[in-house]
């Protein structure tokens, strides 16, 4: 099954490319590797939430940013890879949560972009990562994600 076949399955379309807030590129092919900036879940250009993760934000509503943060992501990665068809392999996922003091569930947040990433690609959604949390995020985001993926040939 195709990639899109498999998005339109899940009833899943890719939100346009972010605009950076700053200098920097969305996402930058390098060889056979697709490294994005990292990603806030911006809805049509807007943040659905702010604020820290276990003080205002649920880790349930961190989750579901997460997996939007993922999404956006793909997106980037399809702006300069040539389509999402490419991808042979999700190598790596970097998620950043906003916490609140107490707050240590950070991998059960960045689950979400794991997840949507494992549901889209199978087996080739399976990558390393790294769960974080931080004091603050751009524009008081809960979440931001980046991804790194490999393409299946060297081709522009």
């Amino acid at each position: 099954m195709s990639i899109e076949s498999r998005l339109a399955e899940l009833g899943i379309t890719l939100p346009d490319v972010a605009t950076p807030a700053g200098a920097y590129v969305p996402a930058l092919r390098s060889g056979r590797y697709v490294f994005t900036a990292g990603q806030v879940p911006l809805v049509e250009g807007k943040l659905p939430l702010t604020g820290k993760v276990g003080g205002e934000v649920t880790p349930e509503e961190a989750k579901d940013l997460a997996r939007t943060c993922a999404l956006n992501a793909l997106a980037a990665v399809s702006s300069v890879a040539g389509g999402l068809e490419r991808i042979v392999r999700v190598v790596k996922v970097t998620g950043f949560v906003a916490s609140a003091p107490d707050f240590t569930g950070q991998p059960g947040v960045i689950n979400g972009a794991s997840e949507l990433l494992g549901e889209v690609f199978g087996d080739k959604g399976v990558h390393a990562r790294s769960a974080v949390g931080v004091a603050v995020l751009p524009m008081d985001a809960p979440v931001e994600v980046e991804i790194q993926v490999e393409l299946a040939d060297w081709a522009d």
